[in-house]
């Protein structure tokens, strides 16, 4: 079995953070074939999503996604693959919203 764990911070609050978590579990669903099922809490979102073997959680927080997954044997000889998938798609989400962009530091 192969672990994925993926973090992303972002600066967008809980709302527009749980919008593109939505956006993410529908596309999951779509292109994937995964079940994903949503969890809204005050502090902060859980997405369960599976599929045959992989199964894992995404964690939805006013400043950071963390997304942890377990693949099967067969999957797991895919793992970075999958795992450069996901992060690709998670980037694009993020990138779409220019909430999500870290304002530039200050001299």
């Amino acid at each position: 079995m192969a672990n994925l764990h993926i973090v992303r911070e972002h600066h967008l609050g809980h709302t527009a953070a749980r919008k593109i978590a939505y956006a993410w579990a529908e596309q999951a669903e779509a292109e994937f074939g995964m079940a994903c099922t949503y969890e809204e809490g005050k502090a902060g979102d859980e997405v369960r999503f599976t599929r045959t073997g992989v199964h894992g959680t995404l964690q939805v927080s006013k400043t950071c996604f963390t997304l942890d997954a377990t693949l099967g044997f067969l999957l797991g000889a895919f793992k970075d693959r999958i795992e450069a998938e996901i992060v690709k798609n998670l980037d694009a989400l993020l990138a779409s919203n220019p909430a999500a962009k870290k304002a530039p530091a200050k001299k």
